[in-house]
């Protein structure tokens, strides 16, 4: 059923404080909460619910606490514990009173993120509208804008041949055993010991040894699929429970190092894919690759996203532009005049192509033109501050479900830590033409 709306009593309680007693109502989240529109969210959200069982957990509660984990990259455990102890948290979700301990359960964060799915882009418009509302963002800033794609890396090891067969042998005697399907031999601790040595033998350039290791591993995985099938044989039930994961474990025992075509990575994420940047550092990057598009001309509140998604698949930037650039336009409700883009998205299929201007472009380029594909790499720190402060640099939420998300709520918590720092800004400057009036005017003889 849907959530109750959100209400305040205004009442004093004698055993319990009230919140706007005991905090300072000019701090940045306190100003923040006000700002937001958490009513208007609430009835986005409110199709997503039935109309049968008991009311869910109220949306101020659940979204406001989405927003402080991703605004201060914290993980679903630590954003809980802030928030008993931290009474600026527990205000901007909605409470009243001073809270002792959490309401509700962590996992709670995990069942709103999967139903939410698609509505995440609402939270990303409303810290633009946030933003304009604040002076932070003018609508001539989001016509022209900067689109560039990086990498979110999934939280998986480096996949080598060894790690991938050690993986798919665990799992499958962790499914055998959560099955209460009996095999032959588990393997275990051979299999532990083969991909010690073998990463042992690579480290010393001993490649014949290594392939040896490998050998062992891969025949071992084949007696634990070939046996898993045996003895799952004419049960539907156990079959469809094992499909996916024999799937996974034949793929990654024929599959060669250096062959053409699809491969997996990961034997819990198969959505992982490689994809290489051109980076000295770091030639191979393994996730998905997610697009960002910013205001290029520097607004009074700095750089804003103004839209970001995923690209499962591994697509050509240059034909995703189009979409980026429709979508951009449906979130923000402006046209936009003028996109830059980075050499990665020539031959692209924009529908107004004289409108995107690529880095080290000459034709067509001069005057305010020239000056603001200059500005172009300024989307690069941006990209660096959600890895950095957010949590663009790592996903730890599962599927492709999880990595759309994790971009999305990257962006918006970048766009509120700007909110914030501008909202701090105001506040001093306010602070300071108080200070000057309340000082009076300077006397005539005093040094300037």
């Amino acid at each position: 059923m849907r959530p109750k709306k959100h209400k305040t009593t205004g009442s004093n309680d004698l055993f319990r404080a009230r919140l706007d007693q005991i905090i300072n109502l000019k701090h940045e989240l306190v100003l923040l909460a006000g700002k937001i529109d958490w009513d208007w969210i609430d009835g986005e959200i409110a199709p997503l619910y039935s109309e049968n069982g008991r009311p869910g957990i109220e949306t101020r509660f659940m979204i406001g606490l989405l927003l402080l984990k991703h605004i201060y990259g914290l993980s679903d455990e630590g954003v809980c514990e802030r928030w008993v102890h931290d009474p600026y948290f527990q205000f901007f979700t909605g409470e009243e009173f001073f809270r002792h301990a959490f309401p509700h359960e962590r996992s709670d964060l995990s069942h709103w993120r999967k139903r939410l799915g698609d509505k995440l882009e609402l939270l990303l418009a409303e810290s633009l509208r946030v933003a304009h509302e604040a002076g932070a963002l003018r609508s001539q800033d989001l016509k022209r804008v900067t689109v560039d794609t990086t990498v979110q890396p999934k939280a998986i090891t480096f996949p080598t041949d060894a790690k991938l067969l050690h993986a798919a042998i665990q799992g499958l005697n962790r499914l055998a055993r959560r099955h209460a399907v009996r095999l032959r031999q588990s393997y275990s601790r051979v299999a532990k010991a083969a991909a010690m040595m073998a990463g042992r033998y690579a480290h010393a350039k001993q490649f014949r040894r290594h392939q040896r290791q490998l050998r062992i591993l891969r025949s071992r995985l084949g007696r634990i699929i070939r046996d898993v099938r045996r003895k799952i044989e004419g049960q539907p039930a156990l079959e469809e429970a094992f499909a996916l994961p024999l799937g996974r474990a034949s793929q990654i025992r024929s599959q060669q190092q250096r062959q053409r075509g699809w491969k997996l990575y990961s034997f819990h994420a198969p959505e992982v894919e490689c994809i290489g940047k051109g980076k000295a550092s770091a030639p191979y990057e393994f996730g998905v690759k997610a697009s960002i598009v910013t205001n290029n001309r520097r607004a009074p509140g700095g750089l804003f996203v103004l839209h970001a998604s995923s690209l499962p698949e591994n697509p050509y930037d240059g034909h995703t532009l189009r979409n980026v650039i429709d979508r951009t336009e449906t979130l923000t409700g402006c046209p936009i005049e003028r996109a830059y883009v980075d050499k990665g998205y020539r031959g692209h299929d924009a529908q107004n192509p004289r409108r995107i201007f690529i880095s080290g472009q000459k034709r067509g380029v001069f005057g305010v033109i020239k000056r603001e594909l200059r500005r172009r790499s300024a989307i690069e720190p941006i990209i660096g501050h959600m890895k950095t402060e957010g949590h663009l640099g790592r996903c730890y939420l599962k599927g492709r479900a999880g990595d759309a998300a994790n971009v999305i709520l990257s962006a918006v918590g970048h766009n509120f830590r700007r909110i914030l720092a501008w909202l701090r800004e105001l506040l001093c400057l306010f602070l300071v033409r108080l200070c000057r009036v309340l000082a009076g005017p300077a006397p005539l003889n005093s040094p300037s």
